[in-house]
C-alpha cells in the first residue's frame, strides 16, 4: 500500500491487479480507494473486455510487489492461470519485480534460476533486502521499502537524457572533530543529496556522490560513492572531481567552522574550569570556491583544464528567517531574502533555498525549495518529497544544459 500510495501521490494512474492472496492481506475496498479504479481479480469477472489485454496495452510500467517465489516462477515459465500472470505475458512495457521470501527460498537453485531467466528476458529484478522477516527470523528476502522501489520504477521509465553528463553530488553532514570522542555536526541525515544523485543516475548521468554523514543506504545503482568526514575533506575531493564534471550539486550541510586545534586526547571536564571555551576558524567557502575556479579556468583558456566546466554549479541554502526587529527596518530578513543575498554573493547558476529546523527540510520529512540563479531572480519553486524536490531540481539542470527533460 506504501508503494501504491507514493506513486499515486507522485501523479501516477496506478492500476492494481491483486492475487487472490493479497486479498487475503488487504481488501478489496481499500484498494480500490487508494488506487482511485475498480480492480479485477480474475479473467472472468468482465471477460468481454479482456482486461489483461487491455492492461497490457496501455500501462507504461508493470510493477510486481512482492513478487513471491511462487510469482516468480510462474512468470519466467510463461504461466497465465490468473489475471496477473496473463498481464504480464500481454504488457510490451518495462516490467520491475521485487522479490520477497524467506532467505532460504531466495537463494534456492530454482528460485535463482527464475530469476536469472527473467532479467535474460529483460525484466528487472531487485535484490530483496536484508532484515527481519516472518517470525523471528531475520536475513535477505525482506521486501524493499517502498520508496526504493518506487524509485527503481520511476527510474525505468525516466527519460535517458543525461546519458554522457558527468555529475558531482555532495550530502548529507560533515562532522569538524574537537577531540577523539566529539564533534561540531548539523541535522543532515543525506537524504536530499541522496534522492539528487538517484534522479540524475536514472536519467543517464554518471554521477560521483561525495558523502559525509549520511542516515540512508547510499547503494545507488549508476553511483559511485566516495565518503568524506570533515569540510577540508569535502573541499579537497569535490574540487578534484569539479574540473571533469559537467554538473556539481552542492547539497551537502558543510560546516561553516571548525575548532583551531583538535585536541588528542578526550576533553574531560575539570572542577577548576567548569566552562569550556573554543577557538573555531571558518572553514572554506567550498561553493564560492568552485564557481570562482571555473572562472578562472575560463579566463585561462586552457581546454585540457576543463575551462568549460562544470557547466552547471547548483548549491542549497539551508535558511531561517530573522526575528522581527533584526534588520534594519525593524521586520527581520525572510528566508527569501537571506537566500538571494547568497546567490549573489556565491555567484552560483541554480541556488535551491529551502526553510529548516527541528521539523523541516532536514530529515525524513517534506521539503519545499525556491530555486534561484545567479542575480537572485527566481527561476522555479519545487515541493513534495525528497524525490520530488530532486526530479524538479534535475529538471532545471537539464534545461541549462539543453537538454530535452520529462514528460
Amino acid at each position: 500500500m506504501g508503494l501504491l500510495r507514493l506513486l499515486s501521490e507522485a501523479g501516477h494512474d496506478v492500476h492494481v491487479v491483486p492475487t487472490p492472496a493479497a486479498l487475503e492481506f488487504v481488501g478489496r475496498a481499500t484498494w480500490e480507494s487508494l488506487a482511485g479504479h475498480p480492480i479485477h481479480t480474475d479473467v472472468f469477472t468482465g471477460a468481454a473486455e479482456t482486461e489483461h489485454v487491455h492492461l497490457g496495452r496501455s500501462v507504461d510500467l508493470a510493477i510486481v510487489a512482492p513478487a513471491t517465489a511462487n510469482l516468480l516462477a510462474r512468470a519466467a515459465t510463461g504461466q497465465a492461470d490468473d489475471l496477473l500472470t496473463a498481464t504480464l505475458l500481454t504488457v510490451t512495457c518495462p516490467v520491475l519485480f521485487s522479490p520477497a521470501m524467506h532467505t532460504e527460498m531466495w537463494r534456492h537453485p530454482a528460485t535463482q534460476a527464475n530469476v536469472a531467466t527473467l532479467r535474460s528476458r529483460g525484466a528487472f529484478v531487485l535484490d530483496p533486502a536484508s532484515g527481519r522477516l516472518a517470525g523471528a527470523d531475520s536475513g535477505q528476502g525482506r521486501l524493499p521499502e517502498a520508496a526504493d522501489i518506487a524509485a527503481a520504477a520511476l527510474a525505468l521509465v525516466a527519460p535517458r537524457d543525461l546519458v554522457g553528463v558527468r555529475a558531482v553530488v555532495t550530502a548529507g553532514g560533515t562532522r569538524e572533530p574537537l577531540d577523539p570522542v566529539r564533534f561540531l555536526g548539523n541535522r543532515s541525515s543525506g537524504r536530499q543529496g541522496r534522492a539528487v544523485a538517484a534522479a540524475l543516475a536514472a536519467r543517464g548521468a554518471d554521477v560521483t556522490l561525495v558523502a559525509a554523514h549520511v542516515e540512508v543506504p547510499l547503494d545507488l545503482p549508476g553511483v559511485t560513492v566516495e565518503r568524506v568526514s570533515t569540510a577540508l575533506e569535502l573541499e579537497r575531493a569535490v574540487r578534484a572531481l569539479a574540473p571533469t564534471a559537467d554538473v556539481v550539486v552542492m547539497s551537502a550541510a558543510v560546516a561553516d567552522y571548525r575548532v583551531a586545534e583538535v585536541s588528542s586526547a578526550k576533553i574531560k571536564k575539570s572542577a577548576d574550569s567548569p566552562g569550556l571555551t573554543l577557538e573555531l576558524v571558518e572553514n572554506p567557502d567550498i561553493l564560492a570556491g568552485l564557481v570562482r575556479d571555473r572562472a578562472l579556468r575560463r579566463e585561462s583558456g586552457d581546454a585540457e583544464s576543463g575551462s568549460t566546466r562544470p557547466s552547471v554549479v547548483v548549491g542549497f541554502a539551508a535558511e531561517t528567517g530573522d526575528a522581527a526587529g533584526d534588520t534594519a527596518d525593524g521586520g527581520g530578513a525572510t528566508v527569501l531574502d537571506h537566500g538571494r543575498a547568497k546567490a549573489r554573493r556565491k555567484g552560483a547558476d541554480l541556488l535551491a533555498v529551502n526553510a529548516v529546523g527541528e521539523r523541516a527540510g532536514f530529515g525524513d520529512v517534506p521539503n519545499a525549495v525556491t530555486v534561484l540563479d545567479a542575480a537572485g531572480d527566481v527561476v522555479g519553486e519545487v515541493a513534495g518529497s525528497k524525490d520530488d524536490v530532486a526530479h524538479g531540481l534535475v529538471d532545471l539542470v537539464a534545461a541549462r544544459l539543453g537538454v530535452g527533460g520529462r514528460d
